[in-house]
């Protein structure tokens, strides 16, 4: 049996990107599911698609009301709510720190931590009545290393990662789990809205990157494999469940290998390319020095990085 079967679960911004795809798996994995978003049209399509247990509500994470309305609502058709998915968000406020709009960082803020905040702040009640549940952000490299993403979207993200270990804190002696995930480079529409892109646009275009992620991400990313919402999906997935059920206040990244260090192979190829310049041409080390065999054209991958 799914360890997410029959389990009731909220997917906040669910109407596309990585919220969709949870949305999907939770679905046909057995779990009854609230898609939750701003986008109406494209939120009854998937819910349609997905089968009579998933359904769609609209709410705006800036609104607080229609949050604690969301909540209510889900727990009064399933009795309550087990799984909550935190996926909405947007491309942030552009610029670096010399030149960001402050007013854009404050609804950058507003959005992904505020948003967060309040869905967390809602749902609380309801696990803790039951004293059960899994709370489970979507976060970002961004937010754990510096150079990823703006400022203001890479400063937001840092906050819901510790948000999310306050969360789990405060609610897991009551048996309320709360993880964050933290994907690297995902194909979704959020870089063509962040563009300017009409959303329906950039989401259907999304997959028109790929070529330019894989040449950007060949100096960094260990795994050959362009991530997808389904990567992400699948970690969202596995925090819901009760596969997860010693896991809590942990941050799970999802980057193929990117916050683990450069690939092996870019590393040799530099160093290869150093031996060229410094040895080559040179005359070779005294007999008996033991650096010959390099500075006659040996391994130059063996030579140190610094």
């Amino acid at each position: 049996m799914s360890h997410i079967q029959d389990r009731a679960v909220v997917v906040l911004g669910g109407t596309s990107g990585i919220g969709a795809a949870t949305a999907k798996l939770l679905a046909e994995d057995g779990a009854a599911v609230v898609i939750a978003g701003r986008r109406v049209a494209e939120g009854e399509s998937l819910a349609e698609r997905l089968g009579p247990r998933t359904s769609f509500a609209a709410c705006d994470v800036l609104v607080e009301s229609e949050v604690r309305e969301l909540m209510a609502r889900a727990r009064d058709r399933f009795g309550r709510i087990d799984g909550l998915v935190n996926c909405a968000g947007d491309a942030g406020a552009a610029g670096g720190v010399a030149s960001v709009d402050l007013g854009a960082v404050e609804r950058t803020l507003a959005v992904h931590l505020g948003g967060t905040l309040a869905a967390m702040k809602h749902v609380a009640p309801i696990m803790l009545e039951q004293g059960s549940g899994s709370i489970v952000n979507v976060a970002s490299i961004g937010g754990r290393a510096a150079g990823w993403t703006g400022v203001a979207y890479a400063a937001a993200k840092a906050a819901v990662i510790q948000a999310t270990r306050c969360a789990a804190i405060e609610l897991g002696e009551q048996g309320v789990r709360a993880n964050s995930v933290s994907p690297g480079p995902i194909l979704t529409g959020i870089f063509g809205k962040g563009a300017g892109l009409d959303p329906a646009v950039a989401d259907r275009r999304a997959r028109e990157l790929e070529p330019l992620f894989s040449a950007a991400l060949a100096s960094w990313q260990p795994l050959r494999h362009v991530g997808i919402p389904d990567d992400v999906a699948a970690a969202c997935a596995w925090l819901v469940s009760e596969g997860s059920c010693f896991v809590n206040g942990h941050d799970l990244v999802v980057d193929g290998g990117i916050s683990a260090g450069r690939p092996v192979s870019v590393s040799v190829a530099e160093r290869r390319a150093m031996a060229v310049v410094l040895l080559g041409g040179q005359e070779t080390a005294p007999a008996g020095s033991g650096r010959g065999a390099a500075a006659a054209g040996g391994d130059a991958s063996a030579l140190p990085i610094g």
